[in-house]
C-alpha cells in the first residue's frame, strides 16, 4: 500500500526530500546531483523571493515507511495571469518504477490542484524558468550538466499511461570547441559591430559587474524571453537574489556583455566549466569534502564548458549579435582546454535560437518534454 503524505517544508524536511532523488540515483553514471542546499533554499518559502507570486505543497509516497517517491506542486500567479490560464505545476518529481507510486504522487499534485481552481497541470516545471524543468525523453546515456534534470527512461512512460500528453519539448545540443573563431563568425561579428556600433565589454572585478550591469543583466533576460513558454518574469526582489546567487560563481572571462553606442546592454552570455563531475564527487554536499570537488571543478582542468545563458534583446535579435559573442568567447574556451560545449535546453519550435550553432559541429544529444493533462 502506497502512502502519501504532505509535508512541511522546514529544512530538514526539504533535505529528506532533496535526498531522496540523490539516494535513487546512487551509482547512476549519468546524474548530477543538486547541491542539497541549493534545492532546500529554492523550496523553502522564506528564502526564495518566487513565493512572492507563487505557492507550493510537497508530497512523499511510503511504501512499508521507505520514501519511494516525490513530488513538488506549484502554482505560478504571474504567468498564470499572463497567460490567462489555471495552471498547476508539477516539479522535483522522482520515483521508483512502480506505476502505482507515480500514480499516486500525481494524484496528490492533481487534488491539490483542484482545490485551489486549477483546470489543468503541468510538467515538470519549477517555480521559474531559473529552476529545472524538462523531464528527459532522449538522451539518457549521456552526462547531465548542473542546469538540468536527468531522470529514468521509466518516468516519461508513467506519465502518458497515466493520461499526461505532450505539451512542449526543448532540445540540446554538444558543440565541437573549434581551433580558431570560425571564420564567418569572425566576418559576420565585426559587420555587426561597425553597422549597429556595438562593442564587447569584458570585467575581471565581480563588484563592479554587479553594480554597473547586475540589474540590466537580468532585465535583458526578461526581454528576451519574455514570449517564451512558460516564461516567468524575474521582479526585482528575484534579480537581487539571483545577483548575489550566480554572480559571485562565475569566471568572468566567460561572460561576455554587447553594449550599444550608450553603454545599453543588448547581449550577454555567461558559460562556465562543466560542474558535472565535481557535483557526482560531492554527492550533493558542501561538507565535509564537497566544497573541494566543486572548487576544483571551477579551477582545475576540464574539457567541458557549459553555455549557461545567451540573451539578446529583441530589437537586435537574428542581427548576428551571437557571432559577436562568441567571437569573445571561443579564444577563452580554447585557452582553458575546452574541447567541447554543451548548450542549455532550447524549445525545439526556437530556430531562432538553433541556427547560433550552424557555424559549429554539433550533434543534437538530449530531448526534454513538459507534460500536461486536464483536471
Amino acid at each position: 500500500m502506497i502512502e502519501i503524505k504532505q509535508i512541511e517544508p522546514t529544512k530538514a524536511n526539504l533535505r529528506k526530500f532533496t535526498q531522496f532523488q540523490i539516494d535513487l540515483y546512487d551509482g547512476n553514471p549519468y546524474f548530477v546531483p543538486p547541491l542539497i542546499s541549493d534545492d532546500v533554499a529554492t523550496l523553502l518559502p522564506e528564502e526564495n523571493p518566487a513565493f512572492d507570486f507563487c505557492e507550493a505543497a510537497y508530497f512523499m509516497a511510503y511504501r512499508d515507511g521507505k520514501p519511494v517517491g516525490r513530488i513538488a506542486a506549484m502554482i505560478n500567479k504571474q504567468v498564470n495571469e499572463k497567460s490567462n490560464s489555471k495552471d498547476v505545476r508539477f516539479g522535483f518529481i522522482d520515483f521508483i518504477d512502480d506505476p502505482e507510486v507515480s500514480a499516486a504522487l500525481l494524484k496528490a499534485a492533481e487534488e491539490w490542484g483542484r482545490k485551489k481552481g486549477m483546470t489543468k497541470i503541468i510538467g515538470p516545471l519549477g517555480f521559474t524558468d531559473l529552476d529545472h524543468e524538462g523531464m528527459l525523453v532522449g538522451g539518457f546515456e549521456e552526462l547531465s550538466t548542473m542546469a538540468t534534470i536527468y531522470n529514468y527512461p521509466y518516468y516519461a512512460e508513467h506519465l502518458e499511461k497515466h493520461g499526461y500528453k505532450k505539451e512542449s519539448d526543448w532540445v540540446e545540443f554538444l558543440m565541437e570547441v573549434p581551433d580558431s573563431i570560425p571564420e564567418k563568425y569572425n566576418r559576420i561579428a565585426e559587420i555587426v559591430k561597425k553597422k549597429y556600433n556595438l562593442k564587447v565589454l569584458k570585467y575581471t572585478n565581480r563588484k563592479r559587474i554587479k553594480k554597473e550591469y547586475g540589474h540590466a543583466l537580468f532585465h535583458l533576460i526578461n526581454d528576451a524571453y519574455k514570449d517564451l513558454y512558460q516564461y516567468s518574469t524575474l521582479t526585482e526582489r528575484q534579480i537581487d537574489y539571483y545577483i548575489d546567487v550566480y554572480l559571485n560563481l562565475l569566471n568572468l572571462e566567460l561572460v561576455t556583455l554587447i553594449v550599444d553606442e550608450n553603454g545599453k546592454l543588448v547581449g550577454v552570455g555567461i558559460s562556465m566549466p562543466s560542474m558535472s563531475r565535481a557535483l557526482q564527487k560531492s554527492k550533493g554536499k558542501l561538507f565535509p569534502t564537497g566544497w573541494y570537488h566543486l572548487l576544483k571543478g571551477l579551477k582545475g582542468k576540464n574539457d567541458r564548458v557549459d553555455l549557461l545563458l545567451v540573451a539578446v534583446h529583441p530589437d537586435f535579435q537574428n542581427k548576428g549579435v551571437n557571432a559577436l559573442l562568441f567571437q569573445d568567447l571561443i579564444p577563452y574556451y580554447i585557452k582553458n582546454g575546452y574541447k567541447y560545449a554543451e548548450s542549455n535546453p532550447e524549445l525545439e519550435t526556437n530556430a531562432k535560437v538553433q541556427s547560433q550553432w550552424e557555424y559549429f559541429t554539433t550533434r543534437q544529444h538530449r530531448r526534454r518534454r513538459s507534460f500536461a493533462k486536464k483536471l
